[in-house]
């Protein structure tokens, strides 16, 4: 059995992973973190309390799923890399000299860094990338779509879909536009949209003359992004230090 730890235990994202962890039978909860003053703080789950203590918790852990804060996830880093631990990454928001940290952390403890952990979208991944090959003068635009309280934009998987096609097709990022923009550059728009209660949407669109492609993805749960984060662990479990992602854990 695989010893666990879940940063953000009480959010709806560690809860769910948690459930998902327990159902799955290879786990055994061994610390659920939460943020210093948290209500939950003493509240108990599956045995196990809720702390704020994330330094023991880690000594008693095979491998720890962090969904929390950019500050939070990079603080924890330090202290996994110290342990010798697994970690599974799913924040998204972090600046680009965190994600330094973290491929510098990688070269002594396995990681996985995914801005999305879906198996859907990271077949996405894989889809528009294959397009790009295909369609290389179609012009490209990202709208994302999340929920009123998410507070970074655009989406960590927008930003991923278009890194790979910018990459692949040498295309520039525009971030929404307004005014007199001028004639359509070489270019990606990224559009994000924060309503309601939306889990997350991506659509991907390739327009070219006459016709247009898109592909879309959906997830009508965090559920999918509990499940995947549960197979990332089992995955990492024993691996060699290095940054891998959810394309190494599917096979992609």
């Amino acid at each position: 059995m695989l010893k666990l730890t879940v940063c953000g235990a009480a959010g709806k994202m560690g809860k769910m992973i948690i459930e998902r962890a327990l159902a799955d039978g290879s786990f055994v909860l061994s610390g659920a973190i939460e943020s210093q003053g948290h209500p939950a703080i003493g509240q108990t789950i599956d045995k196990i309390k809720i702390t704020d203590n994330f330094d023991a918790a880690v000594k008693l852990s095979d491998v720890i799923i962090d969904f929390t804060s950019p500050d939070a996830t990079l603080e924890h880093l330090e202290i996994v890399r110290v342990n010798k631990k697994a970690l599974v990454i799913g924040t998204t928001g972090i600046s680009e000299s965190g994600i330094k940290k973290i491929e510098n952390t990688s070269n002594e403890i396995p990681i996985i860094f995914s801005p999305n952990m879906s198996i859907g979208v990271n077949l996405l991944f894989k889809l528009v990338n294959e397009i790009a090959d295909v369609l290389p003068d179609y012009d490209v635009e990202i709208i994302e779509a999340h929920h009123n309280q998410k507070k970074d934009s655009p989406s960590g998987t927008a930003l991923k879909l278009a890194d790979i096609i910018s990459k692949k097709l040498k295309l520039s990022k525009v971030y929404g536009r307004f005014g007199n923009v001028g004639l359509r550059k070489k270019e990606i728009g990224i559009h994000s949209v924060r309503a309601g209660d939306i889990v997350g949407d991506h659509t991907v669109i390739f327009a070219g003359a006459g016709e247009q492609v898109e592909v879309v993805h959906k997830a009508h749960s965090r559920e999918t992004f509990a499940v995947g984060a549960v197979k990332a662990a089992k995955w990492l479990s024993g691996k060699k230090p290095g940054l891998y992602s959810m394309q190494n854990v599917l096979g992609l």
